[in-house]
Formats: C-alpha cells, sequence, structure tokens
C-alpha cells in the first residue's frame, strides 16, 4: 500500500470513528448504566472477559433494579462481543461500548459498539460506568496531529522534547553554570563580566547541541519549534544562532513562560496555543485559497456533490475537499428506463419517492440504495487515486465550503467543463 493510500485509509477511518462518537454522545442513561471499557493490546482478552464476569457478578449489588438489569445487560453484550477475538487484541487496542440509553416516554434501547485498532495506541486498560460513554480519550486520538519541537530556558536551567499531538514528553535537560550577578572579592568587573558572558554562551550552546541531537533526525517530520523562557534568555538564544540553521527556520515562535523545567514545557504549549491552531489549519487553508483562486480565475475548480461527483468518475479530481461538518445520505436510484441518478439527503432523514429529471418517472422510495455520502464519495476518490482532505470550517472559507457549497468541492488535474 503506498504512503498516499495508507493516509487515506487512515481518514477514512477516523471519519468513521468521529460518525461513531457522535452518535455515542447522543445518548444518556437514567443511571450509571453506559459501559464503556478500553483495552489496550497488551492486554490478554482472556483478562478482559474475567474483568467484565466479576463486573457482572458486582452489579448484583446495585439497588435499583432497572439499573441492575441494564447495567448486565450490557455487560453480557460486551461479554459476547469479547468471544469473536483471540486472546490478543487488534493492532493499537480496542474499545468497547454498551448500554441502554433513554429514548423518551420512560422506553429505553439498547446499543452496542466495538471499535478496533483506534488511530493511536491505547495506553492502559479502563472500565467505566457512567450515565454517559466515555468518548473522550478517543476524541483526542483525532483530534489533528503535529510533531513539534519544544524548548524552554533560562539562564539556569533548560528543558527539551516534543509536542506530539496533544501529548508533551519531555526528554532532555541541562542545568547552566553560569554565576550569578554578584562577583566574588578579588574577581575584576570586567574580567567577571566577561567570565560571565563565556559561561552564557557555553550555555546556550549546550542547550542548542541537546535540541539539535533531537530534532535534526526529525527535521523532515517536524512542523515547527517553540521557544520558551523569560524575555532576554528566549531572544539572546534565538538572535544568537545557536541552533542549527534549518530548525532556526522552523521557529514559529517564541514565548513568555515562567517556569523552564519540565512544566515550562507544559506552560509553554498553553501560551503557544493561537500559534498552533493556527498551524493545524494551515494545509486547510492553502487548499481552499487555492480553490478559490481557481474558482475565479481558472478552470480547475468543481463544486457541489453532482458536479464533483461526475469529475470524481472522470478521473479528473486531483484532492478532493470535504467538510468535517458534513452530514449527508445519498441515495441512488435507477428509473425503469435505465436513468441512474444520486440525490443528497440529510442524514437524519426518510428516503422520498424519486422523479427521474430526465425521463420523468417516478421511482420508489423502497427501491433506492442509501449509503453515507461521504463514504461514497470517498470510495470513487480511492479507485481514482484521488486524495481526500477533510477541511476544517474553523476558519471563514472553510465554513464556506459548508454552507455555500455543499460541504463538497474538488481541485482538478484538468479542465472538463463540467
Amino acid at each position: 500500500m503506498s504512503e498516499q493510500q495508507e493516509q487515506d485509509q487512515s481518514d477514512k477511518q477516523k471519519y468513521e470513528f468521529r460518525k461513531v462518537i457522535e452518535e455515542l454522545k447522543g445518548y444518556q442513561g437514567s443511571g450509571t448504566q453506559l459501559v464503556s471499557i478500553y483495552v489496550p493490546e497488551d492486554k490478554q482478552i482472556s483478562d478482559v472477559v474475567a474483568h467484565v464476569t466479576q463486573e457482572h457478578s458486582e452489579a448484583s449489588n446495585i439497588k435499583s433494579k432497572d439499573t441492575r438489569t441494564a447495567v448486565q445487560d450490557a455487560l453480557t453484550s460486551l461479554k459476547d462481543r469479547l468471544r469473536y477475538y483471540d486472546n490478543t487484541p487488534p493492532e493499537n487496542g480496542l474499545v468497547l461500548f454498551s448500554g441502554a440509553f433513554d429514548t423518551g416516554g420512560g422506553r429505553t434501547d439498547m446499543v452496542t459498539k466495538v471499535l478496533e485498532s483506534p488511530p493511536d495506541p491505547i495506553e492502559s486498560f479502563r472500565y467505566h460506568c457512567d450515565s454517559e460513554f466515555l468518548t473522550e480519550p478517543l476524541e483526542h486520538m483525532l483530534a489533528d496531529k503535529g510533531l513539534f519541537g519544544l524548548i524552554v530556558l533560562d539562564r539556569r536551567e533548560a528543558n527539551v522534547g516534543w509536542l506530539k499531538g496533544k501529548r508533551v514528553e519531555p526528554v532532555k535537560s541541562a542545568s547552566s553554570l553560569v554565576p550569578g550577578k554578584q562577583r566574588k572579592g578579588g574577581q575584576s568587573a570586567q574580567r567577571f563580566a566577561r567570565l560571565r558572558l563565556e559561561a552564557i554562551d557555553n550555555f546556550y550552546q549546550e542547550v542548542a547541541g541537546m535540541a539539535n541531537d533531537l530534532f535534526v533526525a526529525d527535521r523532515h517530520e517536524l512542523d515547527g519549534i517553540l521557544v520558551g523562557g523569560p524575555s532576554p534568555t528566549k531572544d539572546e538564544f534565538l538572535d544568537g544562532d545557536y541552533l542549527h540553521h534549518e530548525l532556526q527556520d522552523m521557529v514559529l515562535g517564541k514565548f513568555d513562560v515562567a517556569y523552564t523545567d519540565e512544566s515550562g514545557l507544559y506552560d509553554l504549549v498553553d501560551a503557544a496555543d493561537e500559534v498552533l491552531a493556527e498551524h493545524e489549519m494551515l494545509r486547510d487553508k492553502e487548499l481552499m485559497e487555492d480553490f478559490f483562486k481557481q474558482l475565479h480565475n481558472g478552470d480547475k475548480a468543481t463544486y457541489g456533490f453532482d458536479q464533483t461527483r461526475q469529475n470524481l468518475n472522470m478521473g479528473a479530481v486531483e484532492q478532493l475537499l470535504i467538510s468535517e461538518d458534513l452530514r449527508k445520505d445519498v441515495v441512488a436510484y435507477t428509473c425503469e428506463n435505465g436513468h441512474d441518478e444520486y440525490e443528497l439527503i440529510n442524514s437524519s432523514a426518510g428516503t422520498d419517492d424519486h422523479e427521474c429529471s430526465r425521463c420523468g418517472a417516478t421511482v420508489d422510495a423502497d427501491e433506492g440504495e442509501r449509503e453515507d455520502a461521504i463514504d461514497h464519495l470517498m470510495e470513487l476518490a480511492d479507485q481514482r487515486g484521488t486524495e481526500t482532505v477533510f477541511i476544517s470550517t474553523d476558519f471563514e472559507k472553510g465554513e464556506q465550503l459548508l454552507t455555500a457549497f455543499g460541504g463538497v468541492a474538488g481541485l482538478l488535474r484538468y479542465s472538463t467543463g463540467v
């Protein structure tokens, strides 16, 4: 599988996970009866089954009959699902959800979902029983990812590390030998000042060496570098060109942070929140700028479900742009005269009879084939070697993709006139 195919497969999996998470977040239990289980890949399935069995036994002590029955039914359902697996979970682990949710009027319905091989490894086993499903760990995995280098320093100490997605990883630290501003007796002021400047320079070189050792090898995967500390120190460090020249060019900003120990790395990420958010959307913005440029001054842009689908079928779409907030289904109809047509409808809407626009023949609703619109488009894109990109609505042109262009557009390889 090529790198592009792997990326498209990952994007599709993330979209499927997002749909399930949105569904799960809409469920509410009348008591603590919605069960969530996170299973890391090094956890034996037999151990998970034993844990579920133990929880089922302990649930018999729940005073409320309705809650007791709901929890035990959920655990029985999960236990049945676990029987389908060998003793080792899939790569990156397994997440299971089950429980009875309120449907109104005092009635409930049962749901059970199993998600295999999440985007990131599940770090530890977790059993959770509440009135809501525990989806936050999965949501963090699906958040925009990035790899950033972190440096915090003052004249006493320094720490360097990584920001991987939302996770800060401290890696290296150093303490300086820079003397205080008060000189010892017997030293001239000039000599003391010179020795102090030399010590500062040596320390900056040491910090740069740590950063270079850590970041240079991964510079092509790095999204940027953040530097923090008190104002004079970080300015001197960056202005002195201590960093490897390629790393120097990757510095996204410098930020005031009060601490330069490991906690300072976390403070740096908080201080750089706006810069990181802007960087996450950078590629989305560039693609939408290209789209609008082609729309106004070129002929290699398409938008709307029907036109984009036609261009996909011709193999003319280089990049398929889909709004992250698009929630539509597509219904395929074939009339009695053999005309194929597609209708885009809201995911929550019912399917209606369809009148063929070409011959006027009516197709009954139950004859239409319905599927998720994004799944439909991504399958076509995969067949034609087209890259699929999900566009955030957190900036103006991204919002316009959803509201003005139906949430679907494309940048073309060549003009088609469609």
